[in-house]
């Protein structure tokens, strides 16, 4: 779709880096894999070339974060909203999803120096 770049790959690191299912109940799970955000970053850009601008370059690290905090909120306003907007397979299960996001964006949070120096590597 035309847009930036940060959406796509924020949201393939949201889902692919994460240790845990997305609607995981035992927090203590959740977390950003450093390993797997280094190769799919290694893979992805080193098929976009010289694609990215300045800015896209700049905010590359914070990309995963937005786009867990995102969903985090997508997924609460539905469970709010009586879950209208994404399936679920079980009571609650938004809500677990939505905790489950904000537990992975702080652990990027956490890691977030990690993050920088393993995208900043790559770009090189």
């Amino acid at each position: 779709m035309p847009d930036s770049i940060l959406y796509d790959y924020g949201d393939a690191i949201r889902s692919m880096a994460n240790t845990a299912a997305e609607d995981e109940t035992d927090l203590g799970r959740v977390e950003c894999r450093l390993d797997l955000l280094e190769a799919f970053t290694d893979g992805y850009l080193s098929e976009l070339g010289g694609e990215l601008t300045d800015a896209e370059r700049a905010l590359l690290p914070e990309a995963g974060r937005l786009m867990t905090l995102e969903c985090a909120m997508r997924f609460l306003t539905d469970y709010l909203s009586g879950d209208v907007y994404f399936k679920t397979s079980r009571p609650k299960q938004n809500l677990d999803r939505a905790r489950a996001g904000i537990a992975l964006a702080m652990d990027m949070e956490r890691k977030s120096d990690d993050i920088r120096t393993i995208i900043k590597k790559t770009l090189k």
